[in-house]
């Protein structure tokens, strides 16, 4: 064989024996657990599983004052968030009309009780004329008579005199509670009518150091949900602070929206430094169950599924019954025994350099891990909870078109 020939076959064997070499360490490499998936260590912990919806913030006693009378605004003593005290005068209205009605009432007394007291002389007069048989019996009575009826148009006419006097009164209206002004509804000048409703004026909060949060939450939620649970709470305004508060009523009455039940979860809470306002928006979280030093792996680890999980699973099912799944002595019969609320799932775990399925059986969740309560996991396995950022993925069938 001539040494330029031999020479080339050496050269293409050792190419070729390279590049094999080379392929088999990529794909050994490519291969490898730790490379292809970001990991995670099965630990045991704490768990609190929650219900969560939003609310509205308001007072504990809200006040609506409104007026019994009409008329013009003609004076304002308060104005938003001013303190008030009960009685205190809030505003006034125009009290022209109502207080010349109030003064022909009054004269309107005056005259019927002159009535009243010339009936009580006439009545004296018939009394005397009659003991000495001058007057008949019937003019003895008419004067009687005369006499009564002037007696109950004076208390009629002092009745009206009253009503006016009260109706006089409305016209200045005075706080009912002591509280903060949270919404006045008038300005000056304004003219409001009492007619077929009492039209608000002034809303006032009687304590705004309690208040309490409305919220509605989902059917599916409510069974969960007792009066007395511990409830945290966050508002926009403080983003990075956490609030407290405590269930204090489940109200029966549903509200159906576009087919979705709800029901109003009232929950109260302190508020001592007045920084929670009425109206704000407080998303509410009450936790429901709660359990400590439980199994615990991250819910993206059951939702992860390899390219090759077909293939996986039909490998794990070929296994003996004998196999790791077992290792812990009966984990079916252990996960049936311990079983809460009959959810399944499915766990990839490291084995050497390969990934294997294994079944569980699911407690709670806090929507981050999720309890394990039975089924062949173990504390310290090593499970899989993604795709690596870094690893190969498969090439699209759709490519870039040349031109």
């Amino acid at each position: 064989m001539k040494p330029i020939l031999r020479n080339s076959l050496i050269a293409v064997f050792v190419l070729a024996l390279g590049g094999g070499g080379y392929t088999y360490w990529r794909n050994h490499q490519a291969q490898a657990p730790e490379k292809r998936y970001r990991l995670q260590v099965v630990e045991k912990g704490d768990l609190m599983q929650t219900v969560s919806a939003n609310g509205t913030l308001n007072p504990v006693v809200l006040v609506n004052v409104g007026t019994q009378v009409s008329g013009t605004v003609t004076k304002l003593y308060v104005d938003f968030n001013d303190k008030v005290e009960k009685d205190q005068p809030l505003l006034e209205l125009d009290q022209s009309l109502l207080s010349a009605q109030a003064r022909q009432s009054a004269a309107n007394v005056g005259n019927i009780s002159a009535t009243l007291d010339l009936a009580r002389a006439n009545e004296a007069r018939m009394k005397a004329l009659f003991d000495q048989e001058y007057v008949s019996r019937q003019e003895f009575d008419q004067a009687v008579q005369a006499r009564k009826s002037a007696e109950a148009q004076l208390a009629q006419a002092r009745a009206a005199a009253d009503k006016d006097k009260v109706n006089l009164g409305y016209t200045v209206i005075r706080s009912p509670v002591s509280g903060i002004v949270v919404d006045r509804v008038v300005d000056l000048g304004q003219t409001v009518a009492a007619s077929l409703q009492t039209p608000t004026l002034i809303k006032i909060a009687q304590d705004m150091s309690e208040m309490r949060i409305d919220s509605s939450f989902a059917e599916a939620d409510i069974g969960k949900i007792q009066v007395g649970q511990k409830v945290r709470f966050t508002v926009d305004a403080f983003p990075d602070r956490n609030f407290t508060g405590e269930v204090q009523q489940i109200r029966m009455n549903a509200t159906t929206t576009q087919n979705v039940v709800t029901y109003n979860v009232r929950v109260s809470l302190e508020n001592p430094d007045h920084i929670l306002l009425p109206g704000m928006t407080a998303y509410v979280n009450i936790g429901v169950a709660q359990r400590k030093n439980v199994l615990l792996v991250p819910n993206a680890a059951l939702r992860f599924k390899p390219a090759d999980a077909e293939e996986q699973a039909g490998t794990a099912a070929a296994q003996p019954a004998s196999g790791p799944g077992n290792r812990n002595g009966g984990g079916d019969a252990r996960g049936r025994g311990k079983k809460r609320d009959g959810a399944s799932g499915r766990v990839y775990v490291v084995e050497g350099r390969t990934i294997k399925p294994v079944q569980v059986q699911l407690g709670i969740t806090d929507s981050r891990n999720t309890e394990i309560v039975g089924g062949e996991l173990k504390e310290g396995d090593t499970i899989v909870v993604s795709e690596a950022p870094t690893a190969a993925t498969k090439p699209s069938s759709v490519g870039m078109r040349l031109f």
